[in-house]
């Protein structure tokens, strides 16, 4: 594929998501706050009626769309006949969906494309704090319409990070004072975005994670100047068997490396 078309198609795939994931997010804010129906996952996970309405909603329209593209859920697997497909949506309806049930707003509907393993579109929708937070491969990430990009930390200044809520490494012993703990985000996708506007300095992510928690997150990192990358430095493929993931660090800059030093010699758990 020719450069122009590669950008054309890509374009296209972005406002595929956009479209559905700002109608995806009016379904979601219809149960916010009337307390859904709720039932629990294994490993004691809450999944409401709120995420089964959107992943439904996302499914019948972006495969009718796209019916030749993987599946790629946390709340629905894909039961077509298996055969190799080169791109695939990875959607998780309700990311935080602890958040969500609480009446917290740091939630986001999380949709992405991807092909041969890595992002080409991503697209947040976080509609109880009215932000659309997207990014496109080799085009840049964007809140709102409006461009952003990672904060680089200066040396020998304090940088914020944020953790899972147990499980922190010990970075005392590298940055000796300079790290102030941000309170806990339950959705990790808000959460590296967060990184990726600049709130944030950067996150560790405890092993576990899923495909459909990072896909799109992934991309807004890295077309805002930073990077999600393994323990062993190395960026994330998805669509494996396992959709799932180890000790991660996401992050810009030297304080990518750094972080990778701590979760290379004490691993997350």
């Amino acid at each position: 594929m020719q450069e122009a078309d590669r950008g054309t198609d890509d374009a296209r795939e972005l406002a595929l998501l956009l479209a559905a994931a700002e109608e995806a997010g009016r379904i979601a804010m219809r149960y916010f706050r009337q307390s859904p129906e709720v039932w629990m996952k294994e490993g004691n996970s809450p999944v409401s009626e709120a995420d089964f309405a959107v992943d439904r909603f996302l499914r019948n329209e972006l495969l009718q769309a796209r019916p030749d593209y993987g599946w790629i859920s946390e709340e629905t697997r894909d039961e077509r006949a298996p055969e190799q497909r080169r791109r695939a949506f990875v959607i998780d309806p309700i990311d935080g969906t602890r958040a969500y049930l609480h009446g917290e707003d740091t939630w986001c509907v999380s949709l992405a494309i991807v092909e041969d393993g890595r992002p080409i579109a991503g697209v947040l929708q976080c509609p109880a704090r009215d932000e659309v937070i997207s990014a496109r491969s080799g085009k840049g990430a964007w809140q709102n319409g409006e461009a952003i990009h990672t904060r680089l930390p200066v040396p020998e200044q304090s940088v914020t990070i944020a953790s899972a809520r147990h499980g922190l490494p010990n970075w005392e012993r590298i940055w000796q004072g300079r790290v102030y703990l941000h309170p806990y985000i339950p959705s990790l996708a808000y959460r590296i975005a967060m990184v990726a506007r600049g709130d944030l300095s950067g996150t560790f992510v405890r092993p576990n994670s899923h495909d459909w928690d990072l896909a799109a997150a992934d991309l807004i990192l890295a077309e805002s100047g930073g990077a999600i990358l393994t323990s062993a430095a190395k960026p994330i493929i998805y669509g494996l068997p396992t959709w799932r993931h180890g000790s991660l660090v996401a992050a810009s800059g030297r304080l990518l490396d750094e972080m990778l030093s701590v979760v290379a010699g004490e691993p997350l758990s």
